[in-house]
Parts: C-alpha cells; sequence; structure tokens
C-alpha cells in the first residue's frame, strides 16, 4: 500500500475549505484499497486582523464584493445545498457571526499531537457554519474539544497560555511565502499543489500523476 501525505491549509471561517475536505473524504474512500492517506490541516486565518465581536457576515460579505444583501444571502443558499450534498450541516452559514480564528487553530495543533486533529476541525466547522457559533469564544471551543472526546482541562490552559501562538503564526507565514494566498490548498506528499474546493475526480487525477496506481 502506497503512502499519500496530504498538507492542507485552511481556515475554519472557509465553508470552502469545509467543502473541499468532504470531496477528498470521497477521493480518498474511492482510493483506499491501494492508498494509505495520512493528513495534517495547515492554519491560515482569513481575518487575522479581527477582534470585533457579533458582527453578522452577510453585511460585511455583502460590502467586500460590492453586491446587496440579498445577492449574498443567494451565493450561502447555494452553499447550504452544496454542503448537504455532501452530508455537512451548513444550516445556520446565513446567521453565522465574523470570527477570528486564531485560538480554533492553536487547538487543533493541540488536538494533533493526540490525532484528533480532524474531528476537531470538523466539530469547528459544524459550530460555525451548521449552528452560528462564534468559534473565538473560549466555551465554544471547549464545547467542540469535548464533542470529539477529548480532555477540556488541558484544552482551556492551551487557551490560557497563547500555547501553539507561535506554531500557527510560522505556519501561516511559511505558507504565504509558498505564495499560497488563499484557501482551500492542498499538498500533496510535497510535490503537487490543488486549489480550491476540487471534485473528487480532480483528485484522483492529482494522485494518478503521482502514482500509476490510480489509474488502475
Amino acid at each position: 500500500m502506497q503512502s499519500i501525505h496530504i498538507d492542507i491549509v485552511s481556515d475554519i471561517a472557509c465553508p470552502w475549505c469545509a467543502i473541499g475536505y468532504a470531496r477528498l473524504e470521497q477521493a480518498m474512500a474511492q482510493l483506499s484499497a491501494d492508498y494509505l492517506f495520512t493528513l495534517h490541516w495547515r492554519a491560515f486565518e482569513l481575518r487575522p486582523e479581527y477582534r470585533g465581536q457579533g458582527e453578522l457576515i452577510l453585511p460585511a460579505l455583502a460590502q467586500k464584493y460590492g453586491r446587496s444583501e440579498q445577492e449574498m444571502h443567494q451565493m450561502q443558499a447555494h452553499l447550504q445545498t452544496l454542503a448537504q450534498s455532501l452530508g455537512i450541516n451548513f444550516n445556520k452559514i446565513h446567521a453565522r457571526p465574523i470570527c477570528n480564528t486564531f485560538d480554533a487553530h492553536r487547538l487543533v495543533k493541540w488536538a494533533a499531537e493526540q490525532g484528533w486533529q480532524t474531528a476537531l476541525t470538523q466539530a469547528l466547522f459544524n459550530a460555525y457554519f451548521g449552528q452560528a457559533k462564534d468559534v473565538s469564544q473560549p466555551e465554544v471551543l471547549l464545547d467542540c474539544v469535548s464533542e470529539v472526546g477529548l480532555a477540556v482541562a488541558p484544552a482551556r490552559t492551551v487557551l490560557a497560555n497563547n500555547d501553539y501562538g507561535a506554531v500557527v503564526r510560522e505556519e501561516q507565514a511559511y505558507y504565504q511565502q509558498l505564495g499560497i494566498s488563499s484557501v482551500p490548498a492542498f499538498i500533496i506528499n510535497d510535490q503537487h499543489l490543488l486549489t480550491g474546493a476540487q471534485e473528487p475526480a480532480a483528485w484522483l487525477d492529482a494522485i494518478a500523476e503521482l502514482s500509476p496506481l490510480a489509474r488502475t
């Protein structure tokens, strides 16, 4: 069985990151007989400067893209339908607040050391897009930790002590230096870059470029 390592450069606040991962899961399921996949979630903040609280996403998106709130609502509805087809909960995508995700990324780094980074990332996606919770808030983050079965007390210590903060900053700087300016971005075996929420077929093609096994 051949090993495939994938670095997933993403942000908790990015709906396409959740969709892109769901599509990757579909591709991995198709290739599971021949490949052993390992994943590493890499930090990227869409709004690293944001320090507000409670500002809703639709007005901010409308201002950013020069569209009406109604247009942005329709775009979010499209994402909700797409997510539903992939089994993802985006039920509150319209109502989600703008969040700073730095602390969420710190907890994902902590969870990675215990082999739970994907589970925690998915719980965070669900809290944000499915429940419109503010994933910058400590209690929301700790609820996600508890949901996946990790111990809350050490996670609380991580948040209180700013643990893994330097790791997150260094990681973001590294991928920015590589030229990654939007997410999701997927790096396969340190050789092949796949950007955006690609369909499973694109994943099969990308892996086929690295190994003849995917062509059989």
